[in-house]
């Protein structure tokens, strides 16, 4: 990466992702286009492990618009549930996304388990074109446990069941503390991180 990354497409049609990467990358400056907005459908995403489709839907907004593109897969791993949904997390009660579906699913399959252990894992994918041998990955995990019933307003997917430490659930905290502690928040952290060396090291080359 260079230093004049200026402008991505974020390879997500979730307005409320989009909406939280643009508050979060907002130190750099860059301007983060979703690829709804681009006209690009979803990408496939087959495989197993977040990073692998994290990747593919980069590959994907990049080359349907030319532009560097960011990706996130993220999603819910409970251990009762050997790590379930996942990857699928997002079609965990099947398909046609929707939340409240899969919050059912989620506690339905829960109502016999007394471990309710579980976290959010984010892994994110920068890459300069569709090509790009040397992608930026990043990855954040948030603990908690998962709840029968649902609080808070804020957030969006699992946040109202996922408990915190502190005794909130992740809907239950404003935006922008979540930003700071959350799964994305910190993978975005590792993220900026990797930008920056790679701005410096980009300076330090053309002097």
């Amino acid at each position: 990466m260079n230093a004049m990354l200026r402008k991505l497409v974020l390879a997500s049609n979730n307005e409320g992702k989009r909406r939280e990467f643009a508050q979060l990358l907002a130190p750099l400056a860059i301007d983060i286009v979703s690829q709804a907005s681009l006209g690009v459908t979803e990408a496939d995403e087959p495989y197993a492990t977040f990073v692998e489709n994290a990747l593919a839907k980069a590959r994907h907004a990049s080359r349907c618009t030319g532009l560097p593109a960011l990706a996130d897969d993220s999603g819910l791993c409970v251990d009762a549930l050997n790590g379930a949904p996942g990857v699928l997390s997002a079609r965990y009660a099947g398909e046609s996304k929707s939340d409240a579906r899969n919050n059912a699913h989620l506690i339905e399959q829960l109502q016999e388990a007394t471990n309710r252990r579980a976290c959010y894992v984010c892994v994110l994918v920068l890459i300069r074109n569709a090509n790009d041998p040397a992608p930026l990955i990043a990855f954040g995990k948030w603990l908690g446990e998962i709840i029968d019933t649902p609080r808070g307003e804020n957030g969006f997917g699992y946040d109202p069941y996922f408990l915190l430490p502190d005794g909130r659930t992740a809907a239950e905290m404003a935006p922008e503390e979540k930003n700071a502690v959350s799964h994305r928040g910190l993978a975005v952290k590792g993220l900026i991180e990797q930008l920056r060396e790679a701005s410096q090291a980009f300076v330090r080359k053309t002097y």
